[in-house]
């Protein structure tokens, strides 16, 4: 689906965006008003009524793909004419107007359309790119595989941690319970690491920062070069390499959620904004209707 919705049903709703279009710059092109193009000209009026409905329209999508049982068309379909025909709706909308703004909530209803065809770009653009990119980076695993393998990994490290001394133990527990990242949504898209664990420095115990598992990992390299029994230094060993592989599982899980935050958070700005659009183009009908 993501593939191929600009290029659904051959391209039509490309052709009929492109046919909006060519019809809108000849009525304008045709068009002689007795005074400077504007919106409040025959054509300006047109122009603005189709443009108005091209918004509501655009608008109802959101309504639509959540319809499950709808016949009218497919989602796949409807998003393919929601690209298309919103970028027709920029050219409409500036026939409109016959390119004169001013400070006043005409522009701002403008403004505000302009934002809200920019930030669903964006959001093509993301659908577009990044669930190719999740697939490649799970290596053909999904999410939930991801987690099941490193929770058994947290098995088989619980279980040779019991073997040894009780700082191994606590290392194992607290490296498991403090693991973090992707708590909020800025942490997801920043793909941080913000993992602790609790380490025995001395006599005493210390929480320290355990991005990548690295702190952990380093700890238990200093105790297997310390460590004088053989039996005890190959359980530590082993046990590194537990956590190395915990490490080599973290990352893409990590980035995972980093493209699914980015996946989602376009609609945090695009759906406000057409909301805050709708009220705009409400303020725009009913000023014109004062006014006229």
């Amino acid at each position: 689906m993501h593939e191929s919705i600009l290029a659904f049903r051959k391209r039509r709703y490309l052709w009929l965006a492109l046919l909006v279009s060519v019809v809108s710059i000849a009525a304008y092109w045709i068009d002689d008003p007795q005074e400077p193009a504007n919106g409040g000209t025959v054509l300006g009026y047109a122009l603005g009524t189709a443009g108005a409905l091209l918004i509501v329209w655009l608008a109802w999508f959101g309504v639509r793909k959540r319809r499950y049982a709808s016949t009218m068309g497919t989602v796949q379909g409807w998003l393919s004419a929601h690209v298309y025909l919103g970028l027709a709706l920029v050219l409409v909308v500036l026939l409109h107007t016959g390119f004169q703004f001013g400070y006043n909530v005409h522009t701002a209803a403008f403004a505000l359309m302009m934002l809200v065809v920019v930030s669903g770009l964006f959001g093509v653009y993301v659908y577009l790119k990044y669930p190719q990119r999740l697939s490649e980076n799970r290596g053909g695993v999904n999410r939930s595989e991801l987690i099941d393998q490193i929770e058994d990994v947290d098995t088989r490290s619980r279980r040779i941690a019991r073997q040894l001394p009780a700082e191994f133990q606590e290392l194992v527990s607290s490296g498991i319970s403090r693991l973090q990242f992707g708590n909020s949504m800025w942490a997801r898209l920043r793909a941080r690491d913000l993992s602790q664990v609790l380490l025995k420095r001395g006599n005493d115990y210390a929480v320290v920062a355990n991005p990548g598992q690295e702190a952990a990992l380093d700890w238990l390299a200093d105790q297997q070069s310390r460590c004088r029994d053989p039996a005890v230094a190959a359980l530590i060993g082993e046990l590194s390499g537990l956590l190395r592989n915990k490490r080599r599982l973290l990352k893409p899980l990590i980035e995972d959620f980093r493209m699914q935050a980015m996946l989602e958070i376009w609609l945090f700005v695009h759906v406000p904004l057409t909301a805050g659009l709708l009220v705009a183009l409400l303020s725009h009908i009913l000023a014109v209707f004062v006014y006229w």
